[in-house]
């Protein structure tokens, strides 16, 4: 649903004096997407990097609890390259 397409038409007729109906169409489109959820996408990323950077210093880090951490970071790190390369694509 991220990347559909929310369209929507108004269609509105006026009569003019001189009894001629006219219509006009107003469109309007939106495209939600990947970047609205941008903020708290790096957040997150920060966040986990910054606990799989303290945790690896104590003693309770082990080989389970790093992959653990590879496995949420991994998709966040590949959400922030898609932010990133959208908005450098609606930039250009």
């Amino acid at each position: 649903m991220l990347l559909s397409s929310i369209s929507s038409s108004v269609m509105s007729s006026s009569v003019m004096s001189s009894s001629v109906m006219s219509s006009s169409v107003i469109a309007m489109t939106t495209t939600p997407s990947l970047p609205q959820y941008g903020i708290a996408m790096v957040s997150s990323l920060i966040l986990f990097l910054s606990l799989k950077e303290i945790l690896s210093s104590t003693q309770k880090w082990n080989e389970y609890l790093n992959n653990s951490f590879n496995l949420a970071i991994i998709p966040f790190i590949f959400t922030f390259v898609m932010v990133v390369g959208y908005k450098v694509f609606t930039i250009v």
